[in-house]
């Protein structure tokens, strides 16, 4: 393992359909890399020093690392159900920390305010009391019991709903989101946040969803998730710290960010430091 145990973990570098022989230049981890290959085919990234790097390509993207995992990249069996449309929603680059990017995404209290009449709205701002822990046996964070009312869910929602969520946290710069579907009721739509680290105040961030929708044309879905992200960069690109604070004295949580401060303990005890601020400066 390398002393930095986040080099050994699998991070996105791109869409497997969007390949291109001449190869795409971009970096992780603040070092530069090259994804080439056949759109829809086999994939090659290199570093800077045209070293060979290791290479998944599971969920409409290419993974690889610049140190050698010792795990296989996190399950997500509903990529495989039969039903579901798998959505590569792109990539937007936001200024901030990859590990703020990811507990950016497991906030609800900011919905009504930041997602007006989409998320969320007033009066309707309270976050209920819900579960969250660190599940040892598999070592994520998992938020669940989580509810919260919502005047447009989903785009295949009609009008609001109380809807459903369950948060999950399987690796320091991936977040995934189980909620309610309101096409099927007894599923769940999934909905991941996948974070390419560029920089420690730096990083591209890859949506990802598989949702049971029919109906909504492709392009809808896409744009849908696209204009939420959106809304959240600005609020991102303005925090202060820029890095995220692992320690509990630099920020004061309130009931509402009882995943975040889970979040943040996972990634102190796991050594996980890259995008992290570790003392008040």
């Amino acid at each position: 393992m390398s002393a930095d145990p986040m080099r050994d973990e699998w991070y996105p570098v791109g869409l497997a359909s969007r390949l291109r022989r001449a190869g795409r230049a971009t970096a992780l981890m603040g070092e530069p890399i090259l994804v080439s290959g056949e759109a829809g085919g086999s994939a090659r990234v290199t570093d800077g020093a045209g070293r060979e790097l290791p290479v998944l390509m599971r969920y409409g993207h290419v993974w690889t690392s610049l140190g050698a995992p010792e795990r296989d990249l996190f399950a997500l069996p509903e990529a495989g159900q039969p039903g579901r449309r798998l959505v590569d929603v792109g990539v937007v680059r936001v200024r901030c920390s990859p590990l703020r990017a990811v507990e950016n995404f497991l906030d609800i209290a900011h919905f009504p305010f930041v997602h007006t009449d989409i998320l969320g709205a007033e009066p309707h701002t309270e976050v209920a009391n819900y579960k969250v822990e660190i599940r040892e046996d598999v070592d994520e964070v998992w938020a669940t019991e989580v509810e919260f009312y919502q005047p447009q869910a989903a785009k295949s929602a009609e009008g609001g709903l109380t809807t459903r969520y369950m948060y999950r946290v399987p690796a320091p710069t991936a977040s995934i989101l189980y909620k309610t579907c309101p096409p099927r009721p007894s599923e769940w739509d999934v909905i991941a946040l996948f974070v390419q680290p560029l920089a420690e105040d730096l990083c591209d961030v890859w949506p990802w969803m598989a949702l049971f929708d029919d109906d909504t044309p492709m392009t809808d879905l896409i744009q849908f998730q696209q204009l939420i992200f959106l809304q959240d960069r600005s609020i991102l690109e303005n925090q202060i710290p820029r890095l995220l604070p692992l320690d509990p004295g630099m920020e004061i949580p309130t009931r509402a960010d009882l995943t975040s401060v889970a979040y943040r303990r996972w990634l102190k005890r796991r050594g996980y430091r890259y995008g992290a601020q570790l003392v008040a400066q």
